[in-house]
């Protein structure tokens, strides 16, 4: 179940007095818009789409209240006849998108918006925030995930993420790239996402002994019993009377973990380890917490640390070094006359000039379904296995390549919505970060490495690159003939 945000005031406010400039000049064609982002997040070789189901959620139950509409009143910028306008406003567009759970790369749609240009600037914040968010969470937590070659992940990030909805957010989000379970109960509920959780160092501190608080949380607990033993001294009281707990929880048949949460982890786990199995308890877990990010998780593996668990919390929820996924909202096309006529943002900057025209994307695999470059084309141009196709660089440079797929090409923006209504019923969570890890596991190692990552290849087709250059000359001699 996907929080339900119906406001449609959860928007920007220069939105607003746009589409009332709309709506006063009687401009409202028909467009489509692009959401794509410029560059990937934390130095990386892939990023992880996340976001949309709670999005569409959002989108169909999209509102202007009676008290929205009075607030707007109150601000004096807005007209009755506007108001009235906003009063009876439902999105009604359609929605092409890549499933959740896609590895994606810059400069390629992601989601392809069609509607009326208000109704597409009305959505262009909402979508942002909800698309940018949990996709930078959702890569943050794959690129833990491939640190730990595919260890359990447990997200503790609650009491350290953005806010309320910010937590919730960042829980979906980091289950779908490869937690798999949450401390955040309400998330838990939400999603149907497990939830787990241990102790504190509190629950020791508040009873007389470390031994009488290990005993009485594994009588109320014997299931699935986590001790945490660096209260005092981790190698001395904490792993003794955690060994005296935990064998009476394995006679009996019950599951035992221990948990550390400072100091030296590779240190203390290795020697934690032989203390464990010195005692017999072989079967016992090793869980690790603590500021960990997928740098020190990734030394921690490389080395050989005999951790089975790994909690992870600001790092994992917040983006840690990277505060933003750099996605973007641009008009792409707009009807005139009955026809779509393509539409283009042109910079100084090459990379912030824009690809016009209703866009698909094609991916060509390799014969071991590998992933090999992303095509950007016009939505209409047909694209098969066994024919040679030019990629052109994005940036309409003179660089190119030819290349061929002889196994697949697989078209990624699909329909999931029409008239404002989803099209298909959302899938689990689960299935979505199955998504994940069948797309992460397809991409060759080199683009999923953490340190220097290979560069992913998105090209523009002939066609979308001819339409770029008439344009850009275009507008060059436009503003050439100015005075």
């Amino acid at each position: 179940m996907s929080p339900r945000i119906t406001s449609a005031l959860l928007t920007d406010l220069y939105e607003l007095t746009m589409i009332q400039g709309y709506h006063h000049y009687k401009l409202n064609p028909n467009v489509v818009f692009d959401m794509f982002f410029r560059r990937q997040p934390f130095q990386g070789g892939f990023s992880v789409f996340a976001g949309l189901q709670d999005l569409l959620d959002m989108l169909e139950g999209l509102r202007f209240s009676a008290e929205d509409i009075e607030y707007l009143r109150e601000l004096g910028k807005f007209s009755d006849d506007f108001l009235a306008f906003l009063a009876d406003f439902r999105f009604t567009g359609d929605i092409y998108a890549m499933p959740e759970g896609t590895v994606v790369f810059p400069q390629e749609p992601l989601i392809r918006v069609h509607s009326t240009l208000i109704e597409a600037q009305l959505i262009e914040s909402l979508l942002l925030n909800v698309l940018n968010f949990q996709s930078l969470i959702a890569t943050k937590a794959a690129r833990i995930y491939l640190a730990s070659e595919g260890g359990t992940l447990l997200e503790f990030g609650l009491r350290r993420a953005q806010g309320v909805d910010g937590a919730l957010s960042a829980s979906r989000a980091a289950f779908i790239g490869g937690a798999a379970a949450t401390s955040n109960t309400l998330a838990g509920k939400r999603y149907g996402i497990p939830v787990s959780g241990t102790m504190a160092h509190s629950w020791v501190m508040a009873f007389d002994s470390e031994r009488e608080a290990f005993e009485r949380f594994a009588e109320l607990y014997p299931a699935g019993t986590t001790l945490l033993i660096d209260t005092y001294d981790t190698l001395g009281s904490g792993v003794s009377n955690a060994i005296e707990v935990g064998r009476k929880l394995l006679s009996a048949g019950r599951p035992f973990a221990v948990r550390l949460d400072s100091g030296d982890i590779q240190y203390l786990s290795q020697k934690v380890r032989v203390r464990l199995d010195e005692a017999g308890l072989t079967e016992a877990k090793i869980a690790v917490s603590n500021e960990l990010n997928e740098e020190i998780i990734y030394q921690l593996v490389t080395a050989g640390t005999p951790i089975d668990l790994w909690g992870v919390g600001t790092h994992m929820v917040t983006g840690g070094s990277e505060s933003s996924f750099s996605g973007v909202y641009k008009l792409a096309a707009q009807q005139q006359g009955g026809r779509y006529e393509p539409r283009m943002k042109v910079s100084d900057n090459p990379e912030k000039s824009t690809n016009p025209g209703i866009k698909q994307v094609y991916r060509f695999y390799d014969a071991g379904l590998s992933p090999l470059a992303d095509l950007v084309t016009f939505d209409d141009e047909v694209v098969e296995v066994n024919r040679t196709y030019t990629f052109h660089h994005p940036y309409a440079d003179y660089r190119r390549l030819r290349l061929q797929s002889r196994s697949r090409i697989e078209p990624l923006l699909q329909l999931c919505m029409k008239d404002g209504r989803a099209v298909r019923l959302p899938l689990a969570l689960s299935e979505i970060q199955h998504n994940t890890r069948r797309n992460l596991s397809s991409l060759d190692p080199t683009y999923t490495r953490i340190i220097n990552p290979h560069i992913y290849k998105v090209s523009i087709s002939d066609r979308v690159k001819e339409a770029k250059l008439a344009m850009l000359k275009r507008f060059l001699n436009s503003s050439e003939s100015e005075p």
